[in-house]
């Protein structure tokens, strides 16, 4: 009779051996896993380090160890001539030893690669480094300020009847997001960076500005445009609007803009027997103290209505060029009560600076100040110096002067000085306690300017922005006190209004300096320059309330200096003549 039992017996045995080969795999697993957790793999590097078989603190160690000043090692960033130096620590980049590690297999695991790794096979792992976004955007943003060559925008202005034309020109930008990976992907790698860049195309290009010169410019002084006022009836000749015409960019074109402002004082000469322009409330400094003139009404045209149906009348012809206005009482735009609102009652802060004396610093000085005087900036507006005192050119009453051009050099152009105002100005702000919106140090140092606490300026491309973040009004006052042959200009600016802070400056020692070079240049426009280190610098800004000794707040500026070269006016040595050997005769001796 078979023996039923024995197959029962055979297929236990099977699932007996079978539960000791799971056993043992899950014993292997189990030491696998806790061993990869213990020693790294037996061959391995971490960024070049030899790191092979050690135990994860231990390796941690050596990495560390290597690394050393190394991972403080500064990086240059180049860009068409400027020079900028960047401390890894100060642009968030660190390395994250830890992670690291883990690349390299530092880790506790069940991947059967990973633990043939202890006894076999190669491992090598870069360095993973850390960013802190913030700083590095910070960084970049630094760099960019003073790279970035904003697109010029195309813009018509008029010189009586005759049109000025600034064409448009193409800038080019420092790419943020580019410029961040590769100072990211330089650490620890390369020394050197160039700064990526793109191009940055104006909103309105050369056939826009053709087409509006066609379309807006030559219909506007084509001839006068009729006013008809009740019963009465003047030609207003093209010379009473021109002065207050541009033909700007608004959005993707050019558009015709007239500025009431402008527009006020011409027209009113323009139409006399029907109108007499209203008086502004003026604010003026007298005797120490801030003195209110009142303001009174006119008659006639408001320049706001004339500016806006005169718009579209310019460019028509014939007929159509004519406007129906009403004579009426044209009340100020800034009242007495207006003028008492503000609360103008103190000094709130000033400042002056010194120049040496050349007959341009004073002229384009005195006539910048003159514009910016009086101005009133109320409880949020920000100030423009670009849109206050317009663009520096002959026809806005400026001259030639020196003024640092492409290349960290000296240059002669439209508005020199003006960064003396700009300066000055943007130092009064400072110490009133105004909020920086916009500013921008020269590209090196100029030893009359306080340090760090300097600003340029650059129609249409560097421009000084504050805001009023006080709870009353500010009146800015400026004036000049002409240099001489025998004595050097001040340059002064106050802050009146009601005085909110004790402010207090500090700045840091110079750090990260670069040495200059020098140049040389034989050609007529050449305008020698004495060396100058470039370095960088930590401006603070310290609130504290009136009376009390408790810091409210601090806020801090970076700046950093370009070395600026010394450029000689001449021509560069010629090189040493090549040494010629001498031949050698058989005795031993040259002959």
């Amino acid at each position: 009779m078979p023996d039923v039992d024995e197959p029962a017996a055979s297929g236990s045995g099977r699932a007996v051996l079978a539960l000791a080969v799971l056993g043992l795999l899950g014993f292997l697993a189990v030491v696998g896993f806790i061993l990869t957790g213990t020693r790294m793999p037996a061959h391995a590097t971490v960024g070049g380090v030899d790191v092979s078989g050690l135990r994860p603190h231990e390796a941690r160690a050596r990495v560390e160890a290597a690394l050393g000043s190394r991972a403080q090692v500064p990086i240059t960033v180049l860009s068409g001539g400027r020079t900028f130096v960047i401390e890894p620590a100060k642009a968030g980049l660190s390395v994250d030893v830890d992670a690291s590690l883990r690349g390299a297999g530092g880790f506790h695991s069940l991947n059967p690669i990973r633990m043939m790794h202890l006894v076999v096979g190669q491992v090598e792992a870069p360095l993973v480094v850390s960013a802190e976004d913030e700083k590095l955007a910070a960084t970049v943003e630094t760099i960019a300020s003073a790279l970035d060559r904003p697109p010029v925008e195309p813009l018509v202005t008029f010189d009586g009847t005759e049109p000025v034309v600034r064409k448009p020109e193409a800038g080019a930008l420092v790419d943020r997001d580019a410029a961040a990976s590769a100072i990211r992907s330089a650490y620890l790698v390369k020394d050197e960076i160039d700064v990526p860049v793109k191009p940055a195309q104006p909103a309105v290009g050369q056939k826009g500005l053709d087409r509006a010169i066609q379309q807006i410019v030559k219909p506007a002084v084509s001839g006068p445009v009729t006013v008809h006022a009740g019963d009465q009836e003047i030609e207003l000749p093209v010379t009473a609007y021109t002065p207050a015409l541009s033909v700007r960019v608004v959005g993707i074109a050019l558009r015709p803009h007239l500025d009431a402002a402008q527009l006020a004082g011409p027209l009113t000469d323009a139409t006399t027997g029907i109108a007499k322009e209203a008086v502004d409330a003026r604010i003026t400094i007298e005797d120490g103290k801030p003195v209110i003139h009142p303001a009174k009404p006119g008659v006639g045209l408001r320049p706001e209505e004339m500016a806006v149906k005169l718009i579209p009348a310019i460019t028509e012809t014939g007929a159509a060029r004519s406007v129906t206005v009403e004579s009426k009482i044209v009340p100020p735009e800034f009242t007495t009560e207006d003028a008492k609102a503000l609360n103008i009652r103190e000094k709130v802060s000033e400042f002056v600076t010194y120049f040496p004396y050349a007959k341009y610093r004073n002229h384009n000085q005195t006539r910048a100040a003159n514009l910016i005087n009086g101005t009133i900036l109320k409880p949020g507006d920000t100030f423009s110096l670009n849109d206050t005192v317009g663009e520096r050119n002959k026809e806005n009453g400026f001259v030639k002067g020196i003024v640092i051009g492409e290349g960290a050099v000296f240059v002669e152009q439209y508005g020199g000085a003006v960064s003396q105002v700009a300066t000055t100005l943007y130092n009064a702000a400072f110490f009133a306690g105004l909020e920086d919106v916009e500013h921008h140090p020269h590209t090196f140092y100029i030893g009359r300017y306080p340090l760090g606490r300097e600003a340029t300026v650059w129609f249409g491309k560097l421009d000084l922005r504050f805001k009023n973040t006080l709870e009353n009004a500010i009146l800015i006052r400026s004036w000049v006190v002409k240099g001489s042959d025998t004595r050097r200009g001040e340059m002064h600016v106050e802050m009146w209004g009601v005085k909110e802070w004790d402010i207090s400056s500090s700045i840091s020692e110079r750090y990260n300096v670069r040495e200059e070079g020098k140049r040389y240049n034989d050609t007529d426009e050449c305008i020698e320059q004495d060396p100058m280190e470039g370095f960088d610098i930590d401006v603070t800004r310290t609130f504290r309330r009136i009376g009390s000794s408790e810091v409210v707040k601090t806020d801090a500026t970076h700046v950093s200096y370009a070395p600026a070269d010394e450029v000689l006016c001449e021509a560069p040595p010629a090189p040493p003549a090549p040494v010629v050997p001498q031949p050698i005769n058989p005795l031993g001796y040259r002959r």
